[in-house]
């Protein structure tokens, strides 16, 4: 608070009297030292640079938008009820750092000095990485359940779409206090190294609800049980709709499923693998010319009579396995050519030997014809064989339990093809924007906190993206339509990130005084928040 008043020589007594004309409250002690200096006509001249500093500048923007969404979605809230406790907000500062600075809790506990998003966070100051990471990350672990439980709450309810799959993630280094990092099968690509598999639940948008961590040697058909009886004992949900990939709803696992008391809620819509598809074909004598680019063709089979099933057929992935198949049987038929040119005779062991590691790379021995005669080796291509496949190439058939009353059939694959939106989601997880590898820790809780760390970043950083969503369409039909965009640039996730960070807040000096002020935000900027339905202030 400040007092405005003047003093001045009484000129009858001669003595110094005060006159109090008002008081000033609500204002900065910065404000009003510069209000004092205007009063006293010592206001700084206004092209004087050396009167104008800025001490210092850090991001601010990024970290105030992503703060003010999750509180807005209630995240804080399923986090802990009591939002203000420190470890919930130690936790808030981990998952928007995850999206802006993605990297080891340690790289997060120092850029302290560089953005203020711990000081949002209410951390005054250094970080230190034990305080402000790993123990909220244990108590974090410890309250997933109840996290999950909160959104399984919000995202998800009777009757509805649940999407599931599952993904890996390699390791690398040494986990001998680790159990569930173990050898299996890499969906990485990345043979030789150590791995954990994770599960992922999403609402039919693709928002996440839940992940789980299963040891690395785990079979996607096996997590599926667990997961129905994770959805109606934990979360609620009786009456559910899983969509999952072909190896994960598999026939045996079918069984299993039916066998569950949940069963009689449970519906599914998977796909059919490629020798099931066959199968069917043969068991119901349709040919593959049911199969159509445009109209989805649906059957029935009678030995199956509670399964629908529909015919798809897509004309890129045909040209693209005919294409892979060509070069497959290229590459067999001048291997042959060699082996069976060659003018020295061999055993029949030999050749044969020979023959089955080529097969072996090319897979393409149910094509071939061959034997070994005479020391020589004979082959021809089955054009039948070929001409069969070929015309099975981009097929498939999605199969499901739904009736026709309660889900088309064009419905039934539009929602199989949604499943594109739990892969999303692991791509933005692992590699796209949140890095949830090198993973930096060597104990099970602590692998498991960070992948729920992660997930956590994925559900605001959705729901940030589902908020911007008129501005990426508003673009992309800018783009279609051939119109150049101003400055001819286009915005992304990560341009936004960007374009947020440049509002910085800055520790200016003015004469005597210094105070805080943030960048004024920019036009794209201001579009950017309006989506966002956020204002942001310095609480500082």
């Amino acid at each position: 608070m400040g007092i405005l008043r003047s003093t001045f020589r009484d000129p009858a007594t001669g003595k110094i009297k005060h006159q109090q004309h008002g008081r000033l409250v609500g204002l900065s002690l910065s404000t009003l030292l510069n209000v004092q200096a205007a009063l006293r006509d010592d206001v700084l001249p206004k092209n004087d640079p050396a009167a104008f500093k800025i001490l210092s500048s850090r991001e601010f923007g990024a970290s105030a938008a992503l703060l003010a969404l999750a509180k807005d979605i209630g995240l804080d809230r399923a986090l802990y009820s009591k939002t203000t406790l420190p470890w919930v907000r130690d936790t808030l500062a981990m998952i928007i750092g995850r999206i802006l600075y993605q990297g080891s809790k340690l790289f997060l506990s120092h850029q302290w000095k560089n953005t203020s998003l711990w000081e949002l966070c209410g951390v005054m100051g250094p970080v230190d990485v034990d305080e402000h990471c790993y123990e909220p990350l244990d108590r974090l672990l410890e309250r997933q359940n109840a996290i999950q439980q909160t959104l399984a709450k919000t995202h998800l309810t009777n009757g509805c779409i649940v999407l599931y799959d599952i993904t890996s993630t390699y390791f690398e280094g040494e986990y001998e206090d680790s159990w569930i990092v173990q050898f299996g099968y890499n969906r990485d690509g990345k043979r030789g190294h150590e791995q954990v598999v994770i599960g992922l639940l999403t609402n039919a948008e693709g928002c996440p609800v839940a992940v789980e961590v299963f040891p690395g040697n785990t079979q996607d058909a096996a997590t599926v049980e667990g997961k129905v009886k994770e959805l109606r004992e934990r979360y609620g949900v009786s009456e559910i709709v899983l969509v999952g990939d072909r190896g994960m709803i598999t026939a045996s696992n079918e069984e299993k499923l039916a066998a569950l008391p949940e069963a009689e809620g449970l519906k599914i819509i998977s796909a059919l693998t490629h020798r099931q598809m066959v199968e069917l074909l043969e068991r119901t004598a349709h040919q593959p010319e049911l199969f159509d680019d445009r109209n989805i063709v649906e059957i029935a089979d009678p030995a199956n009579p509670g399964h629908r099933y529909c015919l798809c057929r897509n004309p890129h992935s045909a040209a693209r396995e005919t294409a892979t198949r060509e070069a497959l049987l290229d590459r067999t038929r001048q291997e042959l050519t060699r082996i069976a040119g060659r003018k020295k005779r061999a055993s029949a062991e030999v050749i044969g030997a020979q023959v089955g590691r080529l097969l072996a790379k090319t897979h393409m021995g149910k094509h071939l014809k061959w034997q070994v005669s005479d020391g020589k080796l004979e082959w021809s291509i089955d054009e039948e064989s070929v001409a069969a496949a070929k015309a099975l190439d981009g097929c498939y058939v999605i199969k499901t339990t739904v009736s026709a009353a309660a889900m088309n059939k064009d419905e039934v694959v539009k929602r199989y093809k949604s499943l594109s939106r739990v892969e999303q989601a692991f791509r933005n997880m692992k590699t796209v924007s949140l890095e949830l590898r090198p993973v930096h820790h060597k104990t099970d809780e602590r692998i498991r906190a960070h992948v729920f760390l992660c997930m956590l970043a994925y559900y605001l950083q959705w729901h940030f993206t589902q908020r911007l969503a008129p501005l990426f369409e508003q673009q992309q039909a800018a783009l279609a339509s051939g119109v150049l965009l101003p400055k001819n640039r286009t915005l992304t996730l990560a341009g936004v990130l960007e374009s947020l960070k440049n509002i910085r807040r800055n520790e200016v000096s003015v004469g005597e005084a210094s105070f805080h002020q943030l960048t004024e935000p920019g036009e794209e900027q201001q579009q950017i928040l309006k989506l966002l339905r956020i204002k942001l202030s310095d609480p500082m």
